[in-house]
């Protein structure tokens, strides 16, 4: 059964049977269901073809595998002696951008943080140094990976501390596949708060059953970086100022690109303070996998929103479809920059008299969110009203049709007809057709007779 020609009823029946079919994501429901997804076109250009959906193709040969892409980040080249794959991590201080206006003092790996992905495949021997230019001890503990006790990487558990200026080695052989991470065990409340973590991705010895065209890796972090300030505070437990994609915030995350029909994976970490349901636009998807690997089929299950745990990785599967689409945690304050906290609830209140008292004291005050928050995010965007030095705005970034008004945890999936295999330059904004657009109909606040509660009722 081929991800072609399989309705929803038919899903949900091959679900509940062994999870038979389960490689049916939204780009064959866009079809099936009259959803109309594929037919989106620029205004005024001539209907396109529905692309086809990802059909299904033979598994890929032993020990290959589509190697991951990391968002706004990289993957660490290795060499092959001995026998083994190695790799050289380097923990060190490093200047951060997380977007234009806002650095910090950060700490991370092999220059950048999050760290560069390690890629491998089960069966493999692979050989880490691990040189620490920190001021101060550190380890690194390979997250959800099964090797010896004394590789696993808890100072003062299974190895000494590595000290400053010193390098370790840490070797095993890789028994698992899956989605896996790593990070200090050594101060790891300040460690990991910097910004010290990294994905290690081992791909399957025997390919995949269905060939994966597109694999995204994005690791889930938060940030105390206080306004005015440029280095995080590692003491902060929950109110924190920065949530972030690979250690960027919207506007500056990479979007994620793919063809129409083409298979996508997404790689989620979670190294946070909290937990996140990751919510994608357009498109319900598969939950495939985790740190455990790929789970067999009839574990699949269909969702649009999936949480990713704190400590946990989760993999995400679908078809891809045509359009801009959002992907974000659904914490509406993790969609925030510079997200302060206990500040007095303005909402309603006529702020005029208070603002001329006020600039009296305080040339260039600005009252805020007296209709919303929204009014304030796009006054400091827009240079109207300054901001703390090195702050981001609340809200921030622009789409075709305006301020987007969102930030942190947030980036778009572009997914376009006809894209090359391998192209991964952001296509621009997407021209879908004027009658699949929502506009407006009306500037009269009265229009039409909407239905009212009734009088009473709760």
């Amino acid at each position: 059964m081929t991800d072609q020609g399989i309705s929803r009823r038919r899903l949900l029946g091959a679900l509940g049977a062994a999870g038979l079919g389960a490689g049916f994501t939204h780009g064959a429901a866009a079809q099936h269901e009259g959803h109309d997804a594929h037919a989106m076109a620029p205004a005024g250009a001539a209907p396109q073809a529905p692309p086809a959906t990802a059909t299904a193709r033979p598994a890929q040969p032993t020990g290959a595998y589509t190697p991951v892409r990391t968002p706004n980040g990289w993957t660490l080249p290795h060499r092959v002696r001995d026998g083994a794959k190695e790799f050289h991590l380097v923990a060190e201080e490093v200047e951060h951008e997380f977007a234009p206006g806002s650095r910090a003092r950060c700490w991370g790996y092999n220059g950048g943080t999050p760290g560069p992905t390690l890629e491998a495949v089960e069966g493999d021997r692979v050989r880490i140094y691990v040189t620490n230019r920190l001021p101060e001890a550190t380890s690194v503990h390979w997250h959800g990976i099964l090797l010896p006790s004394g590789m696993d990487g808890v100072s003062g558990l299974n190895q000494a501390a590595i000290a400053p200026g010193e390098t370790y080695v840490y070797e095993f052989t890789l028994r698992q596949h899956g989605t896996h991470l790593y990070h200090p065990h050594a101060d790891e409340m300040t460690q990991m708060a910097l910004g010290l973590m990294g994905f290690f991705i081992i791909h399957p010895r025997g390919g995949e059953p269905e060939p994966i065209d597109r694999d995204y890796a994005i690791l889930l972090h938060n940030w105390a970086l206080h306004p005015g300030t440029w280095r995080p505070d590692p003491s902060v437990m929950t109110e924190f100022d920065l949530w972030s994609f690979n250690s960027k915030v919207f506007p500056a995350t990479e979007p994620l690109v793919a063809a129409s029909g083409e298979r996508v994976r997404l790689r989620f970490g979670n190294l946070s303070m909290w937990n996140h349901p990751i919510h994608l636009h357009g498109h319900q998807y598969l939950v495939t996998g985790s740190d455990g690997g790929r789970w067999p089929r009839a574990l699949w299950r269909p969702e649009v929103t999936e949480i990713v745990g704190v400590g946990q990785t989760r993999d995400i599967e679908f078809v891809a479809a045509p359009g801009d689409w959002a992907l974000h945690c659904h914490m509406s304050h993790h969609t925030m920059n510079a997200m302060g906290h206990g500040v007095p609830n303005p909402i309603g209140v006529d702020q005029r008299g208070v603002a001329t008292e006020v600039r009296k004291l305080l040339p260039g005050f600005m009252p805020m969110g007296g209709n919303g928050m929204s009014e304030h995010g796009r006054h400091v965007a827009m240079g109207m009203m300054p901001g703390p030095e090195n702050t981001l705005p609340m809200m921030s970034g622009s789409g075709p049709y305006g301020p987007v008004e969102m930030g942190g945890m947030f980036t778009v999936l572009k997914v376009r007809d006809g894209l090359a295999r391998g192209d991964f330059r952001d296509p621009g904004w997407y021209a879908a057709r004027r009658e699949q657009t929502a506009r407006r109909v009306s500037d009269n606040p009265d229009f039409g007779a909407p239905v009212r509660r009734p009088d009473g009722a709760a």
